[in-house]
This record gives C-alpha cells, sequence and structure tokens, in this order.
C-alpha cells in the first residue's frame, strides 16, 4: 500500500483545512488510462466507493483501484518551491 512522508501529510492536512467537510476531505489519486504517467491528483470531499483510503496523521489520500495497484510499493512525498506552491512526488518505497 501507497505510504506518506511526514511533509506529504503535512502537505495534505494544508490542503484540506479550508474543505468544506475537512474531517472527510483528502485527495483522491485516480487514472485517466494504464500506468503511473496518466494518473492524476485532484481535492476531494470524500472517497468513491471504490477507493483504497491510505491515511498517515491525519492526512487522507483516495486510491481509486488502478492507482492503488500502480502506487501499491511507491511512497507519496511533497515539497514546496519558492513561492509556495506544493509539489507532490512519488518515490520508490524505502524499505
Amino acid at each position: 500500500m501507497l505510504t506518506l512522508t511526514a511533509n506529504a501529510a503535512q502537505a495534505i492536512r494544508d490542503l484540506t483545512a479550508t474543505a468544506p467537510e475537512p474531517s472527510q476531505s483528502g485527495i483522491r489519486i485516480s487514472s485517466q488510462g494504464e500506468g503511473a504517467n496518466s494518473l492524476t491528483l485532484t481535492l476531494a470531499t470524500a472517497p468513491e466507493p471504490a477507493d483504497a483510503v491510505v491515511e498517515t496523521e491525519g492526512a487522507r489520500v483516495y486510491l481509486d483501484p488502478v492507482a492503488a495497484t500502480v502506487l501499491e510499493d511507491k511512497s507519496l512525498d511533497a515539497g514546496a518551491d519558492e513561492q509556495g506552491s506544493v509539489s507532490f512526488l512519488v518515490t520508490e518505497k524505502n524499505m
């Protein structure tokens, strides 16, 4: 299952803090096709019925079935540029 770094968890909490339902809000990673190159990330107020849910330190990530398979052995990290824009990076899981 996908894991979140502390940076990713904090970034997700920051992004969802002002959502209408912050207690259920998270980010959703979904597929637009097959493979990692077709994944999109959006803010979500709740998971879709078939989504896998990853929760770390109060941060929630919802994964559609294809994304859950593609990201099964990956880790999600986050960083911010000088302007404060958040970017997410999928990396190999540290064993």
